[in-house]
């Protein structure tokens, strides 16, 4: 009886640790190549905004390590910041929760857009907190960008955005 507990406890806990891993596209629930690239449908249900969840007030997120201005060397590591809000892996559309996307160079997705999956655009659907980016040297702009489960933004209120000059 102790083995199967044990095992099963150990289990659980491995499943527990995987949530904040560092990993970005790879651990979608949601195919972004299933988001429309014009924000018509998703599998989940409507991709229009319309039935957006509220945004919780007060909610913010923030990049946790770094500063508008920072220095920093390749790779990043960036930590993302959130009050107010629940982190969850992408799927269903839950009151309160959403997930993290980095986009780089690139303005805010605004409320209720699908936030597209490309080199520019990337998504944490596994509910992940933090990632290590390579950056080429130089001057960029970094937007964090809260989403829903089905990676619809909550718009500038649930974005942050900083520069960082990278060097060599």
């Amino acid at each position: 009886m102790k083995r199967i507990f044990l095992a099963s406890t150990v289990l659980a806990f491995a499943a527990a640790c995987t949530v904040g891993t560092t990993d970005n596209v790879s651990d979608y629930e949601t195919d972004p190549a299933d988001l429309d690239p014009k924000n018509e449908m998703h599998e989940h249900g409507e991709a229009n905004g319309s039935d957006m969840p509220a945004t919780p007030e007060g909610a913010r997120v923030f990049f946790a390590n770094l500063e508008d201005g920072q220095e920093v060397t390749s790779p990043v590591y960036i930590e993302f910041g959130v009050e107010g809000i629940g982190v969850e892996p992408a799927g269903p559309v839950n009151e309160g929760m959403g997930h993290h996307h980095i986009l780089i160079n690139e303005e805010p997705t605004p409320h209720g857009v699908a936030v597209p999956a490309d080199d520019t655009h990337i998504h944490y659907g596994g509910g992940q907190t933090s990632d290590t980016l390579d950056l080429p040297a130089g001057e960029h702009t970094l937007v964090l960008q809260f989403a829903d489960g089905i990676h619809r933004s909550y718009g500038e209120q649930l974005s942050a955005s900083i520069k960082v000059k990278v060097t060599e």
